[in-house]
């Protein structure tokens, strides 16, 4: 029996990590990710799992984000019964992290059920509880950077710094062919920039048979971003906004990114060179987060303030009570709001910009990636008008955005670890990041050398044979979960742009008169398209 592997996610999406190893012992999966966007990217994960999750013996976890934990849960709740295998910073944050996604998953099933209930339908079911989180967490082993550990049969596997969040890791594996010929593998996880707070840079061995390297930011630099100088962008931005009287939104994510916003700002307060009124840090899961940060405060590097002063300003406000949260929407100027999600598709950052979002002095500051069919994306590109809670909300705040707060790796980032990281004796595949980014990467490292055929872009569900000296058979399933060409934007994304653009125009249009004869060319073109009839009530 031969290796092979095959790309259940992260595979034509940034989102959905999660690729299964086959090999004579058994198999073993790396990464269970929630799949996020638009509405049909979302419905992956409500459709079957296209494995046995009994038949897995183990998992190996990069890190704690929802993309790439966010099924362990569904997957325990299916039977799989194995260990997964972390850092210790890692379980910390699972800790919280599951549990919170199981509420969520909770509280969408029982709005869609009081939904269902007014049409006479059957209740809705959550993806999973959080009976399933209790049961994920219970599975958890702790392992070090750097150590050999053999989570199962003619399997061995190594976790090295990733640089990306705290406990993040990209994992070296090898694991033997039915010939007893050891074939390895390195999983990049989501790599970190080389400047980064909290952390030293990525680091990893060469040498592979087979390397997988995430190519979020393929295609894409980012300005210069040294700690100095990011710190100098955040500084003008949150003064700029503070002297246009309103607030500063900031879509933040719970994990990293609110933790690295606190400390600078906590900074920049302490040297005097910001003077905002309060800061919220309005999210209870971020609150929790923050505890596991200063656990392992110590091995952190390039901080500034002291662990008793890392996230203690006296202008710091945690919020965790729903009430707390209200109650900020009070406040019209002056304050630093900073809530989740970060690509504000749920969350109580809903509620922060549909307070703000319509008021010309306010300020919202987006410092990380928008995944396209996102609220936080349609924001960003410009938008005039926003639905939030089905709602219409236009869009006078200032809207700017920051890119040295990513906690990814640019192009040339990724481009220097894979170099570090070849040869690559059968092939380099390009996940975790959209195709325009993927086929961006893939150029520039053609450019340098590398054999074409040698740089693999898969598909969803696509399976390789990995022998020793090359790539063996490739499959690929009849019937894809979902089309390629949906990850990008869907009919979804494409019928709310429409309407809100419908919207528009006819308030723009005076005339009662002119209103129906647009309606009436739409209706035809229609018709014309389709060739549906519209009902006489209609016309």
């Amino acid at each position: 029996m031969t290796v092979t592997l095959q790309f259940h996610g992260a595979a034509g999406t940034v989102t959905g990590s999660c690729y299964r190893v086959t090999h004579p012992g058994g198999q073993f999966l790396i990464d269970c990710g929630l799949f996020q966007g638009n509405k049909s990217v979302r419905g992956l994960n409500l459709k079957p799992t296209p494995f046995n999750p009994a038949a897995i013996d183990f998992l190996l976890l990069t890190h704690a984000h929802i993309d790439h934990a966010g099924l362990l849960p569904k997957l325990y709740k299916e039977g799989f019964t194995g260990e997964m295998w972390m850092t210790g910073p890692t379980a910390g944050l699972l800790e919280y992290l599951l549990p919170d996604s199981a509420g969520i998953q909770e509280s969408e099933a029982e709005r869609e059920t009081r939904k269902r209930r007014r049409r006479g339908d059957e209740p809705a079911q959550p993806l999973y509880t959080m009976i399933d989180a209790d049961e994920a967490l219970k599975h958890r082993q702790i392992t070090q950077y750097h150590e050999w550990i053999e989570p199962g049969p003619g399997v061995r596997a190594r976790y090295w710094n990733a640089g990306h969040i705290i406990g993040s890791a990209s994992i070296e594996v090898q694991v033997k062919d039915s010939d007893g010929k050891t074939i390895s593998i390195m999983f990049s996880g989501d790599v970190g920039p080389d400047e980064k707070v909290f952390y030293k840079e990525p680091e990893g061995p060469a040498g592979f048979d087979y390397i997988l390297s995430e190519s979020t930011y393929g295609g894409r630099e980012r300005e210069d971003y040294s700690l100095e100088k990011r710190r100098e962008d955040i500084k003008r931005e949150i003064n700029e906004a503070l002297k246009r009287g309103g607030n500063l939104v900031i879509p933040t994510f719970a994990v990293e990114r609110s933790q690295e916003l606190l400390h600078d700002i906590g900074y920049l307060i302490k040297s005097g060179e910001i003077d905002p009124q309060l800061v919220f840090l309005d999210s209870p899961l971020a609150s929790k987060v923050t505890s596991v940060y200063r656990k392992y405060a110590k091995m952190f590097d390039d901080v500034q303030l002291g662990a008793d002063e890392l996230f203690n300003d006296s202008r710091f406000r945690i919020i965790e009570a729903v009430e707390d949260s209200k109650a900020i929407n009070t406040i019209r100027g002056g304050a630093i709001i900073m809530s989740a999600s970060g690509m504000c598709d749920a969350g109580r950052i809903k509620h922060h910009l549909r307070n703000n979002l319509i008021r010309s002095n306010a300020t919202v500051l987006f410092v990380g990636y928008q995944a396209p069919g996102t609220l936080g994306h349609v924001i960003q590109s410009g938008a005039r008008e926003v639905r939030i809670h089905g709602s219409l909300v236009p869009v006078r705040a200032q809207i700017r955005s920051l890119g040295n707060y990513s906690a990814h790796a640019d192009h040339s980032e990724l481009m220097a670890w894979i170099a570090e990281r070849l040869p690559a004796h059968g092939a380099l595949f390009l996940t975790h990041g959209d195709d325009e980014e993927r086929v961006a990467l893939r150029k520039a490292l053609i450019q340098t050398g590398l054999a074409g055929d040698q740089i693999v872009l898969p598909l969803l569900d696509d399976q390789f044979e990995l022998q020793p000296h090359g790539l063996g058979a490739v499959s690929r399933p009849a019937q894809p979960r979902i089309e390629p060409t949906q990850f990008a934007s869907d009919w979804h994304n494409a019928f709310s742009e429409f309407t809100i653009a419908l919207s528009q125009e006819l308030g723009a249009t005076p005339s009662d008169a002119d209103k129906l004869k647009m309606m009436k060319a739409l209706q035809g073109k229609l018709v014309e398209l389709t060739g549906a009839e519209i009902r006489d009530d209609a016309r």
